[in-house]
């Protein structure tokens, strides 16, 4: 399909930065998903791979070839956007075979590609229907249909499932997932759903403030986030990040609580740290567990229930609540004395001067 390439490719308008210098590679067939809140520059993006925005600066790559300074229509790429775009006059055949009308190709070929992409994704009893009477689920499937029949060498798709009811994001999540993986198409998708992103993305390009954060896949940036910003926007809630001062080979943590610095943690928190006492120790929900021995200490906050565990808010002190995941029989009224432990495999540290994580090798 296709291999995209942006070299230190910015946007600006005067002096403000929409998107700061980036260089990032998509690889031939790789799902990446360009994830963050809105105004980080993610859109952005994606409408300067396609061309529908110029650049400031850099350089666009499609199958190494320059791209930067062509239009849409000589990029070989398919934009589905997020509120469908529709011909509201034209049947749903209609809608799906306008592209290769409008290139001028041939009423045999036409027909057939309609006919496969219309086998793919189900919707041939929609041909005669009108975009109108459809329900949005099924709009978003015509849409993306209309943007298949093309046969493309990249897809390029603005949070499509923006638009849908929870239970129909869920349904086309799978079916843009396995879509993708029958077509093997190079795939850019914008969302700020980091739940969606880690379920369909083989990588995750993390953006905040017009740069980005991180790169890397679901897996990495879940487990070893790059920097506070990706520790507290991935996951859901984000990561516990509690201050702390670190002595004696021990976080002192609010309260009474202390943790045991992990052995293979000293060197790296001792070259990272530069000597500074202070730090940021991270634990997702799920690296605490409820032990009446544990080393740590609080009150619980708050209960939600969440079908196949309990999430407990507990607060270690005034004001600094973390979240520890539990089993879903668990009943801790509010205002329980509990205690936990953190899996010493799955917590991290981060530098509260800088922000970043502290890196160790080996760690997931």
């Amino acid at each position: 399909m296709a291999t995209i390439e942006l070299s230190k490719v910015e946007k600006k308008f005067g002096e403000f930065h929409a998107v700061k210098p980036l260089d990032l590679t998509v690889r031939d067939g790789e799902f990446v998903v360009l994830l963050g809140p809105s105004g980080c520059g993610k859109t952005t993006t994606l409408r300067m791979i396609s061309g529908l925005e110029t650049v400031t600066g850099g350089r666009i790559l499609l199958n190494g070839h320059d791209v930067t300074w062509k239009p849409p229509s000589e990029r070989d790429m398919a934009f589905v956007f997020q509120f469908y775009a529709l011909y509201s006059h034209l049947s749903v055949r209609q809608n799906i075979a306008f592209p290769l009308q409008a290139q001028g190709e041939k009423r045999e070929l036409i027909d057939r590609r309609v006919r496969e992409v219309v086998e793919t994704l189900r919707i041939g009893h929609l041909l005669r229907v009108r975009p109108g009477k459809l329900s949005g689920g099924d709009q978003q499937r015509v849409a993306l249909a209309r943007a298949l029949v093309r046969r493309p060498a990249a897809f390029l798709m603005d949070e499509p499932l923006g638009a849908l009811d929870a239970e129909l994001r869920e349904t086309m999540r799978a079916e843009i997932k396995n879509l993708h993986i029958a077509q093997q198409a190079t795939t850019v998708y914008v969302t700020h759903d980091q739940i969606e992103a880690v379920a369909m993305g083989d990588r995750i390009v993390v953006m905040s403030n017009a740069e980005v954060q991180q790169v890397g896949t679901p897996g990495e940036v879940y487990h070893d986030p790059a920097n506070l910003f990706v520790a507290r926007f991935i996951g859901s809630p984000g990561m516990n990040l509690v201050h702390g001062r670190l002595a004696g080979g021990a976080v002192q943590l609010p309260g009474s609580n202390r943790y045991t610095v992990p052995a293979a943690w000293n060197k790296p928190l001792a070259e990272a740290l530069s000597g500074q006492e202070e730090v940021i120790l991270g634990f997702r929900p799920e690296a605490a567990r409820m032990n009446p021995q544990g080393a740590l200490a609080g009150e619980v906050y708050a209960t939600e229930m969440h079908g196949g565990y309990t999430l407990l808010s507990v607060n270690v002190r005034e004001n600094e609540i973390v979240h520890v995941r539990s089993d879903r029989q668990t009943g801790y009224p509010i205002g329980t004395p509990v205690r936990f432990d953190i899996d010493a495999e799955r917590v991290r540290f981060f530098n509260p001067e800088t922000e970043a994580a502290v890196h160790q090798e080996g760690t997931r």
